[in-house]
């Protein structure tokens, strides 16, 4: 697969060093397309000489709300200006690398460039789109770390999550992800569900006769997972006791029956799910610290739905699709509830109210207020809000204090309400246009406005 990348020069940078950048790339079978390709999503590489704050604003227009990949090469300057660095990284960097023409720089620089267009393309892909849809900047940084993990690692891992986020969902993911050529199944164990005085047989079975009611034997969990994957749902109720037991199966992968004397070996990928805090349970006593280190080898957290405000309208047309991909669209008075709505069950709240609608929902039209249950707008009718609230406040203010002027908060703030308004109708630029109060003509002519090159503290920044 041929990895393309978008290639950016300040204007302080000399012409024969970005020469050199280009041809050593090329030469490592990197192809440099044009600005415009590859959008939304696409690889930036960014080459600059000082990270000062004109190439940190750059970064921030450049990363399109975390959508764009970028690896920040610098050229010249201080290559051990670390805090610069960070700065990079907090501003949308993906990476930031001095740059060195030597054969194993320009090597180590193409094979990440290639794993991020792979992460890329499974992230584009059907089974992730539809199962784990959404695109705001919060969810995909997650899966980006779920795709990564579960395609090129072999690790233990933690998901953790308020309920309803998704995390039984993004486990069977991790083991379809996961590039084992003949692994077994996905064993789901709900650990909620482990009845104290079975907890021992339901994990590591039993031998007949091991206790009154064992007529025959029993593989438990770790036997039927062998090859494939173990998923411990809610991982945090697991009985102090029991999680002694786990240490020595989940580090050196042998176990022995309830009732038996025979060590027997299994091998899994183990993935675990809980919506505790298990640091916090760790300092309570109610999880042990060994354990932990050894299911956690790689973490994850899911956003709750109020922080993925993006998706709630991405989520609900990918709740009411039908088998062709369509599906009822949705007032703008349905869209505006689902917006202001409190959602403490997150996306499986959205889900069930979603497929309620679709169930009241008669005829080819629109879905309705009145198609939503009487008890919604009883009990749960969003309370009028002022979209100027103290988020929108407070990015303002971060923004003028790093130096963004009006005309740049003006623009910044048109463009992504054109962008998200234009995906929340799917790409349909009437409906758009409608929403955003401007006519269709008006849209057009605002989305075909690309520049083609960029200021960095009043010099160009040019497509190399």
């Amino acid at each position: 697969m041929t990895t393309l990348v978008r290639l950016h020069d300040c204007a302080e940078c000399a012409p024969e060093s970005v020469a050199a950048v280009r041809s050593a790339l090329r030469a490592a079978d990197i192809e440099i397309a044009g600005t415009q390709c590859l959008e939304p999503a696409g690889i930036d590489i960014l080459l600059f000489d000082t990270a000062d704050g004109g190439v940190i604003d750059v970064v921030q227009s450049m990363s399109r709300g975390g959508h764009s990949r970028i690896l920040a090469l610098q050229l010249r300057g201080d290559h051990e200006d670390h805090e610069g660095y960070w700065r990079l990284l907090h501003a949308g960097a993906a990476d930031v690398v001095a740059w060195s023409d030597d054969a194993m720089s320009v090597s180590s620089i193409a094979e990440r460039l290639r794993r991020w267009q792979e992460i890329d393309a499974i992230l584009e892909s059907g089974v992730v789109r539809n199962n784990l849809a959404g695109s705001s900047p919060a969810w995909r940084r997650v899966l980006c770390e779920i795709v990564e993990a579960a395609r090129f690692t072999d690790l233990a891992m933690l998901i953790t999550g308020e309920s309803g986020t998704g995390k039984e969902l993004v486990a069977r993911l991790i083991h379809t992800l996961d590039p084992r050529p003949d692994k077994g199944e996905l064993v789901v164990l709900d650990c909620t569900t482990i009845v104290p005085e079975l907890s021992g047989s339901e994990l590591f079975g039993h031998e007949r006769g091991a206790f009154t009611g064992a007529t025959a034997s029993r593989d438990g969990a770790f036997a039927l997972a062998n090859g494939g994957t173990l998923f411990l749902d809610e991982a945090g109720e697991l009985p102090p006791a029991l999680q002694a037991q786990l240490l020595r199966v989940i580090q050196e992968r042998i176990y022995k029956r309830v009732g038996g004397n025979q060590w027997l070996r299994t091998n899994f990928r183990l993935i675990c799910a809980t919506n505790r805090n298990l640091q916090a349970e760790i300092g309570s006593g109610n999880f042990r610290g060994d354990l932990f280190y050894r299911i956690a080898s790689w973490s994850c957290e899911l956003p709750p739905l109020r922080e993925r405000i993006d998706d709630i309208l991405p989520l609900a047309r990918h709740f009411l699709a039908g088998p062709d991909g369509f599906g009822p669209q949705l007032t703008a008075a349905v869209r505006e509830y689902l917006l202001r709505r409190q959602w403490p069950g997150n996306v499986r709240e959205l889900r069930q109210l979603v497929l309620r609608l679709q169930a009241r929902h008669v005829g080819a039209g629109p879905i309705t207020l009145g198609d939503l249950p009487r008890e919604e707008w009883l009990t749960t009718q969003p309370q009028a809000q002022d979209w100027r609230n103290g988020d929108f406040e407070r990015a303002i203010q971060q923004a003028v204090c790093m130096g963004v002027g009006l005309k740049e908060l003006s623009q910044h703030a048109t463009e992504t309400a054109v962008r998200m308004v234009v995906r929340d109708e799917g790409g349909n630029l009437q409906r758009a246009a409608r929403r955003l109060g401007v006519t269709d003509r008006a849209l057009q002519m605002r989305r075909a406005q690309q520049p083609s090159r960029r200021r960095i503290d009043g010099r160009n920044l040019h497509d190399a």
